[in-house]
Order: C-alpha cells, then sequence, then structure tokens
C-alpha cells in the first residue's frame, strides 16, 4: 500500500521529523508543505531584489539534510518550497546535489504566478471591492490542482518543486498517480481530498497544536513526530506516525484537525472537487492509528482562487515594560499618555497590555500581573510616520510611568492579502526537468 509522510507544515518548520520519517517510515513520498498565504507574496519580494531568489530560506539546508537519505531510501519529495521561484530553487537543489556527489532529477511546476493574468477590475472576495483599491499588488497566485502535478509525477523526478498549489493536492497527486485513479471519480477525490487535509499540518494532527496542559496532555512534544498516511486503493487510509516519536494520534487530534480551516464541511472547495467531510468515518484501530473512510465529493469548480498580495503600508511599534504591585496601574497610565499623544494623528492606534488585554480586548476578571508590557501599533502610511510610533514608547523611559524598562521599536512593511478567482482555461501550467 502507498505510504505517504507529511514533513513540513509550514515555512518555518522543524526538519527531525521529515528526517526520521524518510528514514524509519519506509515511505513512498515525503511532502514537504510551505506557503501560507503571505509567505508567497514576501518571497516574491525578494525575488524582485534578486531574481535568483523567492524560495524558501530553509530549502538548501533541508536539501542537505535530506538529499541523501531521500535518494537511498527511494523516497520522492514534493515541496512547495520553490514558493515565487520554483525554476531557481530547482537550480540550487541541483548545485547541491553536485557538490554532494549524487546524482538527482528534479521537475519543477510552475504557471500559479498569474500577476500578469488580473486586472484592477477583477472582484476581491473578502470585501466586494476591486483589486485596483488595493493597489500596489505585489503578487497574485492560483492555487493550482493535482491536474498540475500528475505530468511532473511522470516524469519519475526524484524531487517536484511547485509554486501555489493547494495543500491538500500536494497530497492526492501521488495517490492519484500511483493507484491511477479517474480525476473525475469525485467519491475518491473527496476521499483522497480528506486525507491530504488530515496531512497537510504535519505535527499539529500530531498532537502539537493540539496540546493544553490539564485538559489535553501530551507527551514528549520535544520529540514531536509527523504523521504519515498509509493509503489503500478504495481511499481509505490509517493515519499514524513512528512508534518512537512523542505526541499522539487519536480521535481527538484527527477531528480538530478534520475542522482546522474548514468552514463547511459538506462543501470543502479545492482545485480538484468540492469535497464533503460532513460523511467521514474515523475509527482508532491501535495506538496512534486512525483510520480514516467516508469522505466523498463532487464536481470541481470552473475556477482557481487567487491569493493577492499587495502593499498595505507600514507598520509602527513600540513596546515597553512594568514591573511591581503597581505594574498595572502604571501601564494603563502609559497607554493613556501613548493614546493622547497620538490617537490625533493615527485614529487606529492599538494600544494594549500584553497578558491582560492584548488578545480579547479587554480585561477578563479581578486579574492582577505583578508584571506587564504595553504594546502600542498603527498602520501608516509612511516608514517616517510610522517611526514616530516607537519613538514616542521609547520616551517613555523619562517622560512617562516610573520605571519603564526594555523598550523596543521598529517598523516594517506589511504585505496585505485578499482573494480572488481566475477562470481555468486562463492558466497554462509547465512542468521542466532539471538534472
Amino acid at each position: 500500500m502507498l505510504r505517504i509522510g507529511s514533513g513540513a507544515g509550514f515555512a518555518g518548520d522543524r526538519i527531525e521529523p521529515a528526517k526520521a520519517l524518510v528514514e524509519e517510515g519506509n515511505l513512498d513520498y515525503l511532502i514537504l508543505e510551505g506557503l501560507a498565504e503571505r509567505t508567497i507574496a514576501l518571497s516574491q519580494k525578494q525575488k524582485q531584489i534578486n531574481p535568483s531568489h523567492g524560495y524558501n530560506e530553509y530549502l538548501e539546508e533541508r536539501i542537505r539534510i535530506l538529499l541523501p537519505i531521500l535518494l537511498k531510501m527511494n523516497v520522492r519529495l514534493i515541496t512547495n518550497m520553490g514558493a515565487a521561484n520554483p525554476t531557481g530553487a530547482a537550480k540550487k537543489i541541483i548545485e547541491i546535489a553536485k557538490e554532494m556527489n549524487l546524482t538527482c532529477k528534479v521537475a519543477t511546476v510552475t504557471g500559479d504566478d498569474v500577476l500578469g493574468k488580473i486586472n484592477g477590475n477583477y472582484k476581491v472576495f473578502e470585501s466586494g471591492k476591486r483589486l485596483r483599491d488595493y493597489e500596489p499588488v505585489i503578487s497574485a497566485n492560483a492555487y493550482l490542482g493535482i491536474d498540475s502535478l500528475l505530468p511532473a509525477l511522470e516524469t519519475e523526478a526524484d524531487i517536484i518543486v511547485t509554486g501555489r498549489v493547494a495543500d491538500p493536492s500536494l497530497f492526492l497527486a501521488p495517490i492519484v498517480h500511483h493507484y491511477g485513479w479517474n480525476l473525475e471519480d469525485y467519491e475518491l477525490i473527496g476521499q483522497g481530498t480528506l486525507i491530504g487535509h488530515l496531512l497537510e499540518c504535519a505535527g499539529q494532527i500530531t498532537g502539537g497544536y493540539f496540546a493544553d496542559p490539564g485538559r489535553k496532555d501530551v507527551q514528549g512534544l520535544e520529540n514531536l513526530g509527523f504523521p504519515y498516511a498509509v493509503i489503500e486503493p478504495n481511499g481509505n487510509a490509517t493515519i499514524t506516525k513512528l512508534d518512537n516519536t512523542g505526541g499522539t494520534i487519536c480521535l481527538q487530534t484527527v477531528k480538530e484537525q478534520l475542522l482546522y480551516e474548514v468552514h463547511d464541511p459538506e462543501n470543502y472547495i479545492t482545485p480538484d472537487c468540492i469535497a464533503n467531510f460532513s460523511t467521514a468515518k474515523l475509527e482508532e484501530v491501535g495506538k496512534d492509528q486512525v483510520r480514516v473512510s467516508g469522505a466523498s465529493g463532487k464536481r470541481k469548480p470552473d475556477t482557481f482562487k487567487v491569493s493577492v498580495g499587495y502593499h498595505a503600508g507600514f507598520l509602527g511599534e513600540g513596546e515597553i515594560s512594568f514591573a511591581g504591585i503597581s505594574a498595572l496601574e502604571r501601564g494603563e497610565l502609559a497607554q493613556d499618555i501613548l493614546e493622547k499623544r497620538l490617537l490625533k494623528s493615527f485614529p487606529d492606534l492599538k494600544t494594549d497590555l500584553i497578558g491582560v488585554s492584548s488578545l480579547h480586548h479587554g480585561q477578563i476578571g479581578n486579574y492582577r500581573p505583578y508584571e506587564v508590557r504595553v504594546r502600542v501599533a498603527a498602520l501608516c502610511g509612511t516608514v517616517e510616520e510610522a517611526k514616530t510610533i516607537g519613538h514616542e514608547v521609547e520616551a517613555l523611559y523619562t517622560n512617562g510611568p516610573a520605571a519603564g524598562g526594555g523598550a523596543r521599536k521598529r517598523v516594517e512593511e506589511v504585505i496585505g492579502i485578499v482573494s480572488t478567482y481566475i477562470n481555468r482555461e486562463e492558466i497554462t501550467v509547465n512542468t521542466e526537468i532539471w538534472g
């Protein structure tokens, strides 16, 4: 049966669990998923500065660790770490392989970059506005599906590098390739999409995002294992992990991941189908083993979702700490001072007492902390305006409440993300072989 491992759930994930999966998991495929909504827009900015960059910043490190054992164990790697520059990533992988005296074949999948195919008239999903209201636009990448990956899989490349591909599709494509599923058998495609969705966030399903001491205890998080699936020809699968790793896979962890980022379980829209997770059946069949079956689906949508990155301004930010029996009162006084100094110029100014009111926008109960940290932030139009925020916070050293310390200030560009849709026929996918 087919065995697919999840080696990364986001751009900065740990590499050790992926290495263990390749060495001990008897895998056919390892998937490294490394793109969040803003990641590819930030990568496009890097590529603008240096055309040879724009792929995942950890690509080189990960390839140096994984490549020898991938080739030794005959495990194929599929990854979207190509981000804004799959071609640059492939060239770097081949360069590393030559340095290590290894022979490696890499396939790239491109075509998700649709910046030149959209315009200001496109409607924004989140707001109903037009893209012209979000200019300047930095990036626009369509979420490709399995049909973009299948030609690359047929090349028998050791590594397949993509840009934006829908997360479940990275896992679904090798299942379809291996078992020869019909792309219009949406019952199977829906079940395979569920497998991909369960695996895509790596350590989340093995207890990493699940753990809550005293309520949902998880052992061995310092050695958290990542999941892999043993997949049957009919699409049923068992989600599990290596025995000698920390974490847990149980009905609770699988259910939480099943619902993660799913707004409508009966209509989970992907490029490959509209999946129905509401009919899924989960069964614990052993320690750290959950069998998954019963998901279904219906026809794929006529459009691809497009993630659009745009320049949203500059974040000005400042922080300062207060400690002692009157820490809360001094923190609140600092807030009051900063609001009186800054609100007139920055009406959207946000002030927080971290640990007291920063997450829920109001103090809950009669909790009196011994220490608080004041954070002030505003979205500004220019760098100079943004610098004003941190400067006023720093000035509290001698112009504000007693005994402030640990002040810091920061200015950074803000990349906003909105979504639109593009017709399938406007996308041209290219597969290229390297090495």
